[in-house]
């Protein structure tokens, strides 16, 4: 401490003080007040009753979040609780609102068709494991109405058809699967038919294939087909997808067309099934590949 006070720091710190005192004992003068003894001692201590002051509040501050931490924590709990139902309330009504969508678009089908009877939409489960198909398991079976062999549809147009059915759960073979067939026929020209078909290499690229085509047919890139309704197995008029590229099979006896599903059938999170219609096969298991 003596060689503190002794020292060169010490000094300018103490001229430093003397400084600010003098300008201001200057400042209040020439402002014609006179200076008390305690006035001169406020002024001199303002500076460092302005630290003290903000350090006291500081200090205020953190003894504050330490006595009342246990306050504060409920809370805070309370507060994450709230958060937590107000997400809930808000994933609840976006459900709603794509359930009320999907039955909007659901009855703007059924006045298209009027003499079809629909179930209610069904959520995809999910796809199954390593089918290259994309096939994929629904949450209504045969409880809800729904029978092996009946068609699923999404507001886009054709997904598949029902293979498997329980109580509360369907298995789907979408149309990206070569052991499904369906008759169609292309919607502008109505004349160019064929049967709808997948192969292991359309399936890749998320498309399937329209086989049996007449060389001589007149389809181009963009190109609708729907169904025909030939079959029994699916009613007339439903989107399937439109026209890639068109070629000839191996053998060059008959065209064929590379389809893009107007569903993307990988992405479907809900679908509908048809379970009557006009035209319909019962016998649809067993005439499901005749065109």
């Amino acid at each position: 401490m003596r060689e503190f006070l002794k020292s060169t720091r010490f000094k300018i710190l103490l001229a430093f003080i003397a400084f600010l005192v003098g300008v201001m004992i200057y400042a209040v003068t020439k402002g014609g007040y006179s200076l008390s003894g305690a006035s001169f001692v406020n002024t001199a201590t303002k500076p460092f009753r302005f630290v003290t002051n903000g350090a006291s509040m500081k200090l205020e501050k953190t003894l504050d979040r330490i006595s009342n931490a246990d306050a504060y924590y409920k809370e805070n709990m309370e507060l994450k609780k709230q958060i937590g139902e107000l997400n809930k309330q808000l994933t609840d009504y976006d459900d709603l609102k794509a359930e009320v969508e999907e039955l909007r678009k659901l009855v703007v089908i059924k006045e298209d068709h009027p003499d079809e009877i629909y179930s209610q939409p069904a959520e995809v489960l999910g796809y199954i494991a390593n089918d290259p198909f994309k096939g994929f398991t629904i949450d209504k079976g045969s409880d809800d109405g729904i029978t092996p062999y009946s068609p699923v549809m999404c507001p886009e147009g054709v997904v598949g058809i029902t293979i498997e059915v329980s109580k509360t759960t369907s298995t789907v073979r979408t149309i990206l699967s070569p052991d499904l067939s369906i008759a169609a026929v292309c919607s502008s020209t109505n004349t160019d038919f064929g049967i709808v078909e997948g192969t292991v290499l359309t399936a890749e690229k998320g498309n399937t294939k329209l086989t049996h085509l007449n060389p001589e047919h007149g389809l181009k890139e963009g190109d609708l087909i729907i169904t025909s309704g030939n079959s029994g197995l699916f009613p007339k008029d439903y989107a399937i997808g439109t026209v890639k590229s068109t070629g000839f099979e191996a053998n060059g006896l008959s065209a064929c067309a590379e389809i893009e599903p107007c569903a993307d059938i990988s992405r479907l999170g809900s679908v509908f099934v048809i379970l009557d219609f006009t035209g319909k096969k019962e016998d649809a298991d067993e005439d499901k590949n005749d065109p």
